[in-house]
């Protein structure tokens, strides 16, 4: 989450056309990569070859579909920041490390953990601070550079798109690199979301007072200077954001907590609270294909991810509320302020934390004695 030496900004000129990355590529991950079934050339410039053994697929069809847990099993991936479920191939997860890691996604199969596929991206110079990865409804990804651990050190941030690769494969694919401001000043964010339906781009900032849900605009500009606007409170620590494959909900969480937002032509309603796993440190959501589930991952080697089944409790798909008013298992509070479950139940861990500590050492200190 560190943050590398400032860019000077790029001219408009420039935007369109990127400097191509400087950055080696990774290092080969221990495990082979098999390489998924289909016919055609992969998705963007055609650079990289087949990598992999041949002898395994990506989770395909139904087994693919049911939400579990899993965990990440390539080394490369020390800091997964973002999470996306794969459009064109079922059971695949897109990740990414956050920062000093370089252009590269990682496409993950769920049901091994293994990574399938690493793809470079190309036209983005050298990364700052990847924070947030997002699937558009024209078969792209986006990725949010977007980190400001300064908050509010950058005066601008980027944001990559690409097509998703048709084969899952190790390749190169130029991304276009949209240049973007916030209408009332810079700050520090993770949370990138494209909306399914209609293809916009938001953001939610970091901060546990006073933050924001931001709205870009209608279509993003490859020439210009893309303003993102505030369009909701949240006051939510938020570290990654998702919304449900309807467009009709969006789940932001935080480290130890997060909320679920009812989501109706571009404006969110508070709904309830998201009883997010606890992790060591959570920096990634995201819907399963199907919505019946919240996938949760962290930071970390060989970090898990987190299954949370939606319709469990009377509840139905896509996120959205169970019968009996909450989501994700979570108590309908109305409006109320995200931050608010966000922050009490991390001080809730921290008081329990503290208590069992100086229980055990009284424990300890009457044994001595």
């Amino acid at each position: 989450m560190t943050s590398s030496p400032a860019h000077a900004a790029p001219a408009a000129s420039a935007r369109a056309t990127p400097v191509a990355a400087t950055r080696a590529a990774p290092p080969a991950a221990t495990a082979a990569r098999p390489q998924a079934p289909g016919d055609g050339e992969a998705a963007g410039d055609g650079e990289g070859k087949a990598v992999g053994d041949g002898e395994g697929k990506a989770a395909a069809g139904k087994d693919a579909d049911e939400a579990k847990s899993f965990t990440l099993a390539d080394s490369r991936i020390t800091e997964s920041s973002g999470l996306a479920a794969s459009r064109a191939h079922p059971g695949v997860y897109w990740t990414h490390n956050d920062s000093d890691d370089g252009p590269y996604l990682y496409a993950v199969d769920s049901r091994t953990g293994k990574t399938v596929a690493t793809v470079t991206m190309k036209g983005v110079g050298s990364p700052r601070d990847v924070e947030a990865i997002s699937t558009g409804p024209d078969g792209s990804l986006y990725v949010g550079d977007i980190g400001d651990n300064l908050d509010g050190g950058w005066s601008y941030v980027w944001i990559y798109k690409l097509p998703e690769p048709k084969q899952l494969r190790d390749q190169t694919v130029r991304a276009t690199q949209y240049v973007v401001k916030y209408s009332d000043g810079a700050r520090d964010a993770e949370a990138l979301m494209v909306h399914p339906k209609t293809g916009r781009v938001y953001i939610a900032d970091k901060k546990e007072a006073g933050g924001s849900l931001y709205e870009g605009p209608a279509k993003l500009s490859a020439t210009g200077t893309n303003v993102f606007k505030p369009i909701a409170t949240t006051d939510l620590w938020a570290t990654d954001g998702a919304f449900s494959p309807d467009g009709k909900w969006l789940a932001l969480r935080g480290y130890f907590g997060g909320r679920s937002y009812a989501w109706n032509d571009g404006h969110p309603r508070s709904k309830g609270r998201l009883d997010v796993p606890m992790q060591g440190q959570g920096e990634s959501v995201t819907y399963t294909a199907d919505g019946s589930a919240l996938m949760y991952g962290s930071e970390g080697t060989h970090s898990s991810v987190v299954a949370q089944q939606l319709g469990g409790r009377g509840g139905g798909k896509n996120g959205a509320p169970s019968q009996d008013g909450s989501t994700a298992a979570g108590p309908d509070s109305g409006d109320t302020p995200g931050f608010e479950g966000d922050y009490k139940m991390g001080l809730g861990a921290l008081v329990a934390s503290l208590l069992l500590l100086f229980g055990l050492k009284r424990i300890f200190v009457r044994r001595k004695d």
